[in-house]
């Protein structure tokens, strides 16, 4: 299972010296953890995340290219052609990049979840990401019942994500055992590792990882 830090503002460079698979940069002005600026050198081997929410492909493009972003996330109510028009080996109008990035399209849970609407995202999409249901698009602090994966219908790799924190640790282990985590990729955390809004608490961050190396063959 691989780890993805999202909401990167202030701490980059010190929490990219954890060594996490993923960093997520939020691309939607309302959020507090909005990222202006740079992007510091990383290692190769760390995946940068552009999270968007409903913005035009003309923005998730002109994003892709200023960041070298290696993978998008969408966290708003994208349809399957808009995905469509990411990918690199289409010939659709507004695409210029070549590049090739992986896309992540969210789902937000609460009480329960109708997962047929995934099927239309099957061919568009690399990845799925959970989250839960709240007020904002991402980074409400709080978890959906993760019972309701036993019901996942699709062998595509997901992200779990929602409010997930060192006190989430056993559940994700009983989790694990489940036949539900066959195709958790990896574990999003964001809010409850903060200080304030993007800085993040590297001693907590690095306590998490330490645990979920020890639960997982991460």
């Amino acid at each position: 299972m691989k780890l993805k830090i999202c909401g990167m503002k202030y701490n980059t460079q010190e929490v990219a010296a954890l060594r996490p698979d993923y960093l997520g940069f939020i691309f939607w002005e309302p959020s507090k953890r909005f990222f202006e600026g740079e992007i510091p050198k990383l290692s190769g081997n760390i995946k940068k995340v552009g999270v968007f929410v409903d913005a035009s492909v003309d923005e998730v493009l002109k994003k892709i290219e200023k960041y070298d972003l290696n993978a998008v996330q969408l966290h708003g109510k994208e349809s399957p052609e808009y995905c469509e028009q990411l990918r690199p080996n289409r010939f659709l109008k507004p695409v210029r990049s070549k590049k090739t990035v992986e896309i992540i399209k969210v789902f937000s849970i609460k009480n329960d979840f109708d997962f047929s609407i995934l099927e239309p995202y099957e061919e568009v999409c690399d990845y799925y990401l959970f989250d839960a249901k709240g007020k904002l698009p991402g980074g409400n602090g709080y978890a959906f019942n993760w019972k309701l994966l036993k019901d996942y219908p699709s062998t595509k790799p997901y992200f779990l994500s929602g409010g997930v924190g060192l006190e989430e640790i056993d559940s994700i282990k009983e989790l694990l055992r489940r036949p539900a985590s066959k195709y958790c990729h990896a574990v999003d955390v964001n809010s409850r590792f903060e200080i304030k809004p993007g800085l993040k608490n590297i001693e907590k961050l690095k306590e998490f990882k330490e645990l979920l190396l020890l639960i997982t063959d991460y």
